[in-house]
């Protein structure tokens, strides 16, 4: 190689490495907890403590209507749902944001509005080439396209499958797998199912045998998440009645029933390789399972289990940094807490220092707990000790009310916190 072609070589790897990593900050966040369902955002060169105050806010937009659903973002807009008065009337809504001018795009309805007091859908947008996908608190699930927010195709759970919501309403979000768009009725002979997601067509619905005495019969409140335990591919889910697991096929697997409670199951499983982290609140527990080849099938065992008393959680979810497992503990509480994932040790477990259950999300050495009385918390990813590098309460818009329980997001750089109507938009990369 002569120079030339070397300088000419190296230009080019250049070029291909800042593309690469440029296209790696910009990947989309285009489900709840982002593109592993992990709320682990691999983006790094964010602010490692945060100015008094907080960071700086970006900008916000306001219109978003009541509920508690997290956003999701995609090919340059902004996607979440809210309780909304369209044309004179009360609806539950999707609602797209231009992320350039920071604009609502449009604004589609899909349902009758939750009328309780704590109101407002929770299902986060589910964005998959070019659609959009929902399910609303009374069971409504569709399709729509992204770009104008017209409704390609829609099912009536409760209608269609005799779906059994749990106490407070659907709340998952619909998970798009290859052809598939899966979620639960909450009916025990239609557990889960699989429709055609460009057409909506039913592919298959499972049932559900007896696993347990404990729970009840309904959707549970989060979405189904893939394993490849054991060395088959299946569709795992918090329902009702606790843990399941389904085949591509739509064929029952296993059920875990120690992790479900007689209230709500809430949090999403953590799936890492042959193993699954558990967890319910209402004093459920939490364990781990292991998943073994069994002929055709796979085996599940119990590792170990955890007592409700030293830990549970309540909506909040948890978060696998390494090893470690973090999350909050406790009942209409998050005590910010580590755990050994191998062995269930508890590592440490502190006060907490804000109000009710906390979402969380990590991200460049931080897990983020967000309470529902607003604040924010930064706690070093650490197992050996609890560190808090820095808190902020974002202003609250007049009038708003209710809970912070809309998980946090990241990308590129920005920290995205919806409060009610509000959406704030903060700045979190370092300089």
């Amino acid at each position: 190689m002569n120079k030339m072609q070397f300088v000419r070589s190296s230009i080019v790897v250049l070029l291909i490495s800042i593309f690469i990593a440029v296209n790696t900050n910009a990947q989309d966040w285009a489900q709840w907890r982002g593109p592993k369902q992990d709320a682990v955002c691999t983006e790094t060169g964010l602010l490692q403590s945060w100015p008094e105050g907080g960071p700086e806010l970006l900008w916000e937009v306001s219109g978003l209507g009541a509920g508690y659903s997290t956003v999701s973002i995609c090919d340059g807009k902004l996607f979440t749902m809210g309780d909304l008065k369209v044309d004179g009337q009360d609806a539950q809504c999707v609602i797209a944001v231009d992320m350039e001018t920071h604009e609502i795009l449009w604004i589609t309805k899909i349902g009758p509005i939750h009328k309780d007091e704590r109101g407002g859908p929770r299902c986060t947008p589910t964005i998959d080439d070019g659609l959009v996908y929902v399910i609303g608190t009374s069971g409504d699930l569709a399709c729509l396209s992204a770009d104008k927010g017209d409704i390609v195709w829609s099912k009536d759970l409760v209608e269609d499958f005799d779906g059994k919501s749990p106490n407070w309403k659907f709340c998952e979000s619909p998970f798009i797998d290859g052809d598939m768009a899966l979620c639960s009725s909450g009916n025990s002979n239609a557990i889960m199912i699989a429709f055609n997601k460009k057409t909506g067509d039913l592919i298959w619905k499972c049932s559900m045998p007896d696993i347990g005495e404990i729970g009840k019969e309904d959707a549970g409140y989060t979405p189904v998440i893939i394993s490849n335990g054991g060395g088959v591919k299946q569709y795992l889910k918090m329902v009702g009645k606790g843990l399941i697991s389904v085949s591509t096929d739509g064929k029952f697997l296993w059920g875990y029933n120690k992790v479900a409670n007689r209230a709500a199951t809430v949090p999403i499983p953590v799936v890492d390789g042959d193993y699954i982290f558990g967890v319910s609140g209402y004093n459920a527990g939490a364990a781990l399972l292991k998943l073994s080849p069994d002929g055709d099938g796979v085996k599940m065992e119990e590792v170990y289990f955890i007592d409700g008393k030293d830990f549970q959680n309540h909506h909040g979810c948890v978060v696998k940094v390494g090893d470690y497992i973090y999350g909050g503990h406790g009942q209409n509480k998050s005590e910010p807490t580590c755990i050994d994932f191998k062995t269930g040790k508890i590592m440490w477990q502190e006060d907490q220092p804000g109000k009710g259950s906390a979402g969380v999300l990590y991200a460049d050495g931080h897990v983020y707990f967000r309470y529902e009385d607003n604040k924010l918390v930064l706690v070093e990813a650490n197992p050996e000790k609890f560190v808090v590098k820095s808190t902020f309460t974002p202003a609250k818009s007049d009038g708003a009310t209710g809970q912070a329980w809309a998980h946090p997001v990241i990308l590129d750089g920005k920290l995205y916190l919806r409060y009610a109507d509000v959406l704030m938009v903060y700045n979190v990369k370092a300089e």
